[in-house]
């Protein structure tokens, strides 16, 4: 049932809590990194065409990107695809303070530590992450599966971060993510991204903090089956593929296919099939 009294946390001033600041030329220089070591482990990055027209969003407005956790590769294919999609915004995410302490160049990307095992914790996160969506030019990635879960795997439910975060906040916007990664034709996987249809937060304002959290998951849901209905077909032409990995099967394999195709007299071609050319 509706809240259908006004949020009393909405509209308040931002909180008083520094944002962590990220120096721009150690950024630049992990991503003259990231991309080629994408390059190396992936046969395509690839983002559904129509859903990355879809978050051309007023860089005024504050913005939360969340997504499921299918794997290890999430906090850099994150970083990877907001910088094409936002690149006018600096990233930001919350991650297990734990494992900051063990990555701590992470920090000096955009990640900041947080402890959602304790009510200090939580509001901690809520604290820091209100500062941050309410200066200019941020976004904040989050994947409140909390853990890792199967692509496929919709039966989760979502930490409560996320809902009382966009309960918080008076204005901005939250878009839903899907990532999927996919063995199609070559030796590499395929990386799959679609972003969903944006959820102003100005639009429900009175909604209580479970009303929040059903619609973001029934999104967040529903962004994940339409790219699987993508991925299972098998076809490459709703995608644009952001970064074109390695080709072929490499090593000795590839070189005795060379060698046939010369003494053949035809050209090689390392591909085994006609997805990302």
């Amino acid at each position: 049932m509706a809240d259908h009294d006004a949020n009393p946390d909405r509209g308040l001033p931002p909180p008083d809590h520094a944002v962590p600041p990220v120096q721009a030329w150690f950024q630049n220089g992990f991503h003259r990194f990231l991309r080629p070591y994408l390059r190396r482990h992936f046969h395509a990055v690839a983002i559904e065409r129509d859903s990355l027209a879809r978050v051309r969003i007023d860089d005024s407005l504050p913005l939360v990107v969340y997504s499921n956790h299918p794997s290890w590769w999430d906090p850099l294919i994150g970083h990877f695809l907001h910088r094409v999609a936002f690149p006018n915004r600096q990233f930001y995410a919350p991650i297990d303070a734990a494992a900051l302490e063990h990555y701590g160049v992470f920090e000096k990307l955009g990640f900041y530590g947080v402890r959602l095992e304790s009510l200090h914790g939580a509001r901690a996160f809520l604290t820091k992450s209100l500062a941050i969506a309410s200066a200019a030019g941020t976004a904040i990635w989050i994947t409140p599966e909390g853990r890792f879960r199967d692509a496929r795997d919709h039966a989760a439910e979502l930490m409560p971060g996320l809902p009382h975060l966009c309960r918080r906040m008076e204005t901005g916007v939250a878009v839903p993510l899907a990532l999927e990664y996919a063995f199609w034709d070559e030796r590499l996987p395929n990386c799959f991204a679609r972003f969903g249809p944006p959820i102003p937060v100005d639009d429900s304002p009175r909604l209580s903090k479970p009303e929040w959290d059903r619609m973001l998951t029934a999104a967040m849901r529903a962004n994940q089956a339409a790219l699987a209905e993508h991925v299972i077909r098998r076809r490459d032409d709703p995608f644009e593929n952001l970064l074109r990995g390695r080709l072929g099967a490499g090593g000795v394999y590839d070189t005795m296919r060379r060698m046939k195709a010369w003494a053949r007299g035809r050209a090689f071609r390392a591909t085994h099939g006609d997805h990302f050319q």
